[in-house]
């Protein structure tokens, strides 16, 4: 297959429809055996689960061109293992895990000529997804459910370079002790837009949210786990209402064993963000996004790796991890999953 004739160093990061989705059934208690379409509409019922009661979960991966002219995916299975955790909380049936790699596999070769080429600074984005498709008027799971893959060719998360954020202590909560903030469920993503909309209308980049109980502790932001800096420390989150990042678990072992970091997995008092030296948020998209400043109504945490660049931890912890991805750098067994 050739390549698209798109102008890949100049992708912004949105949606460009591909040649094929993929899409499964679960009718009558099982899933159909899945096929690939050139239909990228859903037609459902104005009744649908997903519509009346947010039943949907979904995911987000990248596929990239290694060095070596590969196509591989990152850490895939646990993109299956954290939906079917997602999909278990919200009464909708797992799309099985292996099945779930399969799919990914299948998708990116039937849009391989969408996959950007290595060093352009582009990649193919996937987009597993999870939804309630028959009827449901009563306060109950739906009995049908769509499970679907897109794929779209993006840019760099930040063109020109990852500039530090400015985000600031939301003034609302974003997870309950006891809730849904450990799944990615759409409706967490839905209750975040007002509070992102307020915070970019008062010149922030983002919202921190404490945590809902005492709202003294960090938990992480709209879409994103929060990580520190403090001397070799590499220092994040230990909360049962925060979403296990791959991402972040990634960089935990990209610190301790490719970095000599110690890594702690903590409570992190509000109190203590003046004491780190870096701050960034970490995800799918941009990998780590790096905070300059933190806002907690008139006070101010400016963290000494400043407003221009990443500091030099969170560099190193980027480059490695992103080395790993596109092939420059020897992976962890399993992290790597080949395409073609």
């Amino acid at each position: 297959m050739s390549k698209q004739n798109i102008d890949w160093g100049n992708l912004g990061f949105g949606y460009l429809e591909t040649a094929k989705s993929y899409v499964s059934d679960y009718k009558n208690g099982s899933w159909d055996d899945g096929r690939l379409t050139a239909d990228h509409t859903v037609t459902i019922s104005e009744c649908a689960g997903v519509l009346q009661y947010s039943q949907s979960v979904f995911e987000g991966l990248k596929a990239y061109t290694t060095e070596d002219g590969r196509i591989v995916a990152f850490r895939p299975d646990l993109n299956a293992s954290r939906m079917a955790d997602s999909a278990r909380r919200l009464e909708m049936p797992v799309f099985p895990e292996d099945r779930f790699v399969d799919a990914v596999k299948e998708v990116v070769l039937a849009n391989e000529d969408w996959v950007p080429p290595y060093g352009s600074g582009a990649t193919l984005y996937i987009r597993p997804y999870m939804f309630g498709s028959s009827a449901v008027i009563g306060v109950k799971p739906a009995e049908e459910y769509q499970f679907r893959i897109l794929t779209t060719p993006v840019g760099p998360y930040f063109k020109g370079g990852a500039k530090p954020l400015t985000i600031k202590i939301a003034d609302f909560d974003r997870a309950a002790p006891r809730g849904t903030g450990h799944i990615k469920a759409g409706l967490n993503y839905a209750m975040s837009l007002h509070a992102i909309v307020q915070a970019h209308a008062q010149g922030f980049d983002e919202n921190l949210y404490p945590d809902s109980a005492t709202r003294t502790k960090v938990e992480e932001t709209g879409g994103a786990n929060i990580i520190f800096i403090k001397g070799n420390k590499f220092v994040t989150v230990k909360s049962p209402s925060i979403l296990p990042s791959i991402t972040r678990r990634s960089l935990e072992y990209v610190a301790e064993h490719y970095l000599g970091m110690e890594v702690e997995e903590r409570d992190i008092p509000l109190t203590e963000l003046p004491e780190f030296e870096e701050c960034g948020l970490c995800g799918t998209a941009a990998v780590i996004s790096p905070v300059g400043k933190i806002v907690n109504g008139t006070e101010e945490v400016c963290f000494p790796s400043g407003m221009a660049e990443m500091g030099p931890k969170t560099k190193e912890l980027y480059d490695t991890l992103t080395g790993i991805q596109m092939g420059r750098i020897t992976p962890p067994e399993g992290w790597i999953c080949t395409i073609r």
